[in-house]
């Protein structure tokens, strides 16, 4: 790697409030375990812009690189490196030290958070961090596996057989993890119900409805009880599984549009804000009457990830639907506005 010298790298400013690109030098030799990647794209996250817009809960680094999501080719490995070789098409997983579903989740190591992210052309990290790519897929679909794929997985758990099956899903929202979610649906026939403020936005979304499963949408404007919606669509037996991004502002909803026994919410976002602290809904009885769970998603484990990858590339899944708008790198800060703006249905990506 005598060749490569420095990385063109977009970091958050001193003040934390905007982005700044930056040339960032390269180590000389890599230790005996670590591969080097070249970055070829990158899709963002809501989490990506609330880090420079306040509003993210959790501390990150200063003047780090942003981002979590990428595709990317190995280009050289270290002497010890046994998985992978030059030329493998390779993600690092959202949480690098986070290897397995049964370990517990060792503080550190989240991309684009409290660790340098991806928004980079060439990043290393340890071969234990990587995760293999489907070869079918595009620089541009690939690199919205990582984190909202990897969220909308771990929300179905399509590979527990032990739980009862799931037939409905509900998901708030037309972002990555929802468009996620209904892609992972249509192939494991579940029927994915999505909410939206926008008509157009759900008539194409329903386009995608498949010969066995169609995807029902639920305009939240004009039924702000889309729970009762949810209901209705189910022919009143409410829905198995809520993804539920938008936080504690719509957690009484999810609720109610569960199924009567056994559903689950999963809380994977923070879109709606956090509340004041003193205006909660009861969440207790419901929880208890219906039998029902609220579960954290903190994206998953590599394994996870991988398991994901698998899927995808066994079913020859298309994941261009995802994929809204495409900036080229020197327009990363422009890219982070758009996302902001609300304006788009799925991922917003970044190619180099």
């Amino acid at each position: 790697m005598s060749f490569l010298t420095i990385s063109r790298s977009f970091r958050r400013t001193k003040d934390g409030t905007s982005l700044e690109m930056s040339e960032d030098p390269l180590p000389k030799s890599l230790k005996p375990t670590e591969v080097l990647i070249k970055i070829h794209a990158v899709s963002l996250n809501y989490r990506d812009v609330a880090m420079i817009k306040g509003l993210y809960p959790v501390k990150v680094i200063d003047q780090g690189v942003p981002c979590s999501d990428a595709a990317a080719t190995v280009i050289a490995v270290g002497s010890s490196v046994s998985t992978y070789v030059v030329g493998d098409y390779v993600c690092p997983a959202a949480h690098i030290y986070w290897l397995h579903p049964q370990q517990k989740l060792a503080s550190g190591g989240a991309t684009g958070g409290d660790v340098d992210g991806l928004l980079r052309e060439y990043a290393i990290f340890d071969q234990e961090a990587l995760t293999r790519l489907p070869a079918h897929l595009s620089y541009e679909a690939a690199s919205t596996i990582c984190c909202a794929g990897t969220t909308a997985w771990s929300c179905l758990d399509l590979n527990n057989d032990r739980r009862p099956k799931v037939e409905t899903m509900l998901a708030e929202g037309t972002g990555g993890v929802s468009l996620w979610a209904m892609i992972l649906c249509l192939a494991a026939g579940i029927t994915p119900v999505i909410t939206s403020s926008s008509d157009e936005k759900l008539t194409k979304i329903k386009a995608l409805s498949t010969e066995d499963t169609s995807v029902m949408g639920i305009n939240y404007c004009k039924h702000p009880d889309w729970a009762k919606e949810a209901r209705k669509l189910t022919n009143g037996k409410g829905v198995d599984i809520v993804i539920n991004n938008v936080g504690v502002t719509t957690i009484e909803r999810s609720l109610n549009a569960l199924c009567d026994f056994g559903g689950a919410v999963m809380l994977v976002g923070f879109l709606g804000g956090f509340g004041d602290g003193k205006d909660h809904p009861d969440t207790v009885l419901p929880i208890l009457r219906k039998g029902a769970k609220i579960q954290g998603i903190t994206v998953g484990s590599r394994d996870d990830q991988q398991d994901l990858c698998d899927f995808i590339a066994e079913k020859k899944l298309s994941l261009d639907i995802l994929v809204d708008k495409v900036f080229k790198f020197e327009e990363s800060p422009a890219a982070f506005d758009y996302l902001f703006s609300a304006n788009h249905v799925g991922k917003v990506v970044i190619k180099f």
